[in-house]
């Protein structure tokens, strides 16, 4: 089984956009989208499975919330390595 993997945008060196991909079991395309935590959108399937986590401020996101947004998706938590290629710039 494929693990979660960030995936991050940037524009002049700097990220502008990132996609947390949850795990292969949570593969499917988007049917809905569900605005949650402030710069964060969540994707799910046509039958309720959440697939991905849309992260349209980088810049202002913080761990907690992150973790925060995946506990509410009964999912587990990540650390500040999980998402530091958002702050490698």
């Amino acid at each position: 089984m494929r693990e979660a993997y960030l995936e991050v945008s940037y524009r002049r060196g700097r990220p502008f956009a990132a996609y947390y991909h949850l795990s292969a079991g949570a593969r499917g395309e988007s049917a809905r989208s569900r605005r949650v935590e402030p710069g964060m959108v969540v994707d799910y399937t046509s039958d309720g499975r959440p697939i991905g986590i849309e992260i349209t401020a980088p810049s202002k996101l913080s761990l907690d919330d992150f973790n925060r947004v995946l506990g509410d998706l009964g999912l587990p938590p990540v650390t500040g390595d999980d998402l530091a290629p958002l702050h490698a710039a």
